[in-house]
């Protein structure tokens, strides 16, 4: 490549007016360059600030159409309790079943003979049977998730082998 180099002009062979021409040109195009930064910068200015601002709105009312769902369930449980018919009871525990669906909310609810899963179950007891070990027997009390993250773990009973009655190492009795 071949550089190009540019020689300055004499000022001696200009005259005085093509020089204050030539400044004021200069001075005209930084004056301009120069706006045209600064309403940059305060155009990314600007954009930071809204985007903070609907960042802190989203985060502050990111429960608005779950508890919009919610609201109705609130009203028709106030409703059966007022009238004390069951009926009604069930029909709040759809609702509500409903409302958290909507919210992708999901139920942890492992059969019986369903394998122990520790990121999901919470074992609250471990009990002697002659299902496969780590497995769940019962369910203590439901668990949830929201889209792939664990609310709240099922808690559960885990079945553990059934343990041999030791046996009298002195005895002779067990010998084949």
């Amino acid at each position: 490549m071949q550089e190009e180099s540019v020689q300055p002009q004499k000022a001696e062979n200009q005259p005085p007016s093509l020089l204050e021409e030539q400044l004021a040109e200069a001075r005209a195009k930084l004056a301009e360059q120069r706006e045209q930064m600064l309403r940059a910068v305060a155009d990314a200015d600007n954009t930071r600030k809204r985007a903070q601002t609907e960042a802190a709105n989203a985060q502050k009312y990111a429960l608005e159409r779950f508890a919009n769902g919610l609201l109705p369930v609130l009203d028709s449980l106030e409703a059966a309790v007022s009238s004390a018919d069951l009926s009604g009871v069930e029909l709040v525990l759809r609702q509500l079943a409903s409302a958290l669906d909507k919210a992708n909310i999901r139920e942890i609810n492992p059969a019986p003979g369903e394998r122990f899963d520790p990121y999901r179950h919470q074992a609250m007891a471990a009990v002697e049977s002659k299902t496969e070990p780590n497995t769940v027997v019962s369910v203590m009390q439901k668990g949830y998730s929201l889209a792939d993250r664990v609310l709240r773990p099922a808690l559960v009973t885990v079945a553990k082998a059934v343990e041999k009655p030791a046996g009298n190492p002195i005895s002779d009795t067990d010998l084949d």
